[in-house]
């Protein structure tokens, strides 16, 4: 008699491939329920990321990606730090065109894991680490350790206040040196410049449809 579940070696495949009683064709919906974006400058341009499609991703697209890297200029030598890291086009995009060090911090497990598999198949391990923790406490972390970054990009999810929210985080742990730039993406309806005190300065700001590039700087205390 057949064991219940299938033979050993059934069992075996299943566990391996994560294909359950649900059946291959469930399975197959699954594994291609993926989003895929490339990379546009550098190195690795030309590579395929693929990662896994929510209605929460909002990935930056290539346009606002060339843009935005068009005026932060030449990365050589330089540290950037991606907070809500998503895809993780931005941040894999910055290593990719000589970002020595790129730190990208996505508190989703299973979107940092595709995080991790974009980075390998961009042959960017070296420059690149993933923080899977929440921003507020990925930035704790990093500024414990004395971390300092030449560049910032923050991504916050649409919708849902978290701009004041980094700016905040991002007082509170100076992970910055006074040269340093702070972008942030946002929707032109959020209106960053009444966010700011004294010490963030508005170094300059892009109008690109509903999206928003807002550069700033800190003053350090």
């Amino acid at each position: 008699m057949r064991p219940a579940g299938g033979s050993k070696n059934q069992r075996k495949e299943k566990k391996q491939t994560g294909i359950t009683d649900l059946g291959k064709r469930s399975a197959k919906r699954l594994y291609n329920y993926v989003r895929t974006m490339r990379i546009i400058g550098g190195k690795a341009k030309g590579r395929i990321l693929k990662f896994p499609s929510t209605s929460k991703e909002r990935p930056t697209s290539d346009f606002l990606r060339e843009t935005l890297f068009n005026l932060l200029g030449s990365l050589e030598g330089k540290s950037f730090l991606d907070l809500f890291a998503g895809s993780g086009s931005v941040g894999i995009e910055a290593a990719s065109r000589g970002a020595k060090e790129v730190v990208l911090i996505e508190g989703n497990r299973r979107i940092a894991l595709s995080l991790q598999n974009n980075i390998a198949a961009c042959g960017l391990n070296k420059e690149c680490r993933v923080i899977t923790r929440n921003v507020g406490d990925g930035l704790g972390d990093l500024f414990k350790n004395k971390y300092e970054f030449d560049f910032i990009f923050a991504d916050p999810p649409y919708g849902r206040g978290l701009v004041e929210k980094t700016i905040v985080l991002l007082k509170n742990n100076p992970v910055w040196a006074e040269e340093s730039v702070i972008i942030i993406q946002h929707p032109a309806r959020e209106d960053v410049v009444l966010l700011l005190d004294e010490k963030t300065i508005l170094e300059d700001q892009r109008k690109y449809g509903d999206n928003v590039l807002t550069f700033l700087k800190m003053e350090c205390s």
